[in-house]
């Protein structure tokens, strides 16, 4: 299995001005470019309104204390906190963490592979707006996150909206000559999801749709598998 990026890779490529300049003016274009030209749109507008009905279809089904892997500009934060939740967020992202704490949210920079707080204690985590594809290896990121969660804790993931399992180098790209470093990322379907989970220490709990995207609830078995 691919080894992880380290953390200042996954870093620097985050924190490129098209993505750091998008997060502060809450506006795009941007995308994640692959070397062959292919494009991902990125979807800054809504990453940075308020929490829409299918984020809500996910803040709903938490479970006591929240981790938010990759909390962005920090809509879920405040969205869970609104709802009586602990919630923290986590993200490489200067900008994002920024962001997220202005709106008096609470975030840290850090990567998900760097040491948390209460790891191992929390009730729920997210991997939403594609935060699967973190480091590029779903199963390395899928068994840190039952690191972090309780026993019996429950990780809601948002999948690819099709059928697909793919490892890509992109970076990210304001469409306009701007662009950031390569860092690899994943593109990972329900089916994959699930299928990634039973590997590493999760069970299905649920899986559903709204608005066009997908997602999948797992939860946590009490051994855990190597990845």
């Amino acid at each position: 299995m691919t080894a992880v990026v380290p953390a200042p890779v996954q870093q620097r490529a985050w924190q490129a001005d098209p993505y750091a300049d998008a997060l502060r003016t809450g506006r795009g274009p941007l995308f994640l470019r692959r070397a062959d030209g292919w494009l991902l749109p990125l979807e800054v507008e809504r990453w940075c309104a308020g929490a829409d009905r299918a984020d809500m279809s996910v803040l709903e089904r938490c479970e006591g204390s929240v981790l938010d892997i990759g909390c962005g500009p920090g809509r879920l934060v405040a969205g869970l906190a609104a709802l009586g939740h602990r919630v923290l967020g986590i993200d490489v992202s200067t900008a994002a963490v920024d962001r997220t704490n202005r709106e008096g949210g609470a975030a840290l920079c850090r990567s998900v592979f760097d040491a948390l707080p209460g790891e191992g204690r929390w009730g729920t985590a997210l991997l939403i707006d594609g935060n699967i594809g973190i480091g590029g290896e779903p199963r390395i990121l899928l068994a840190r996150a039952a690191q972090l969660v309780s026993r019996g804790g429950l990780l809601l993931v948002e999948a690819a909206p099709v059928e697909v399992d793919e490892r890509v180098l992109v970076r990210v790209d304001d469409g306009r000559g701007a662009s950031g470093a390569d860092f690899p990322w994943a593109r990972v379907g329900p089916q994959a999801v699930l299928d990634h989970a039973r590997a590493t220490g999760w069970t299905a709990a649920g899986a559903w749709q709204e608005q066009g995207r997908r997602f999948v609830a797992l939860r946590r078995t009490p051994r855990l598998p190597r990845p």
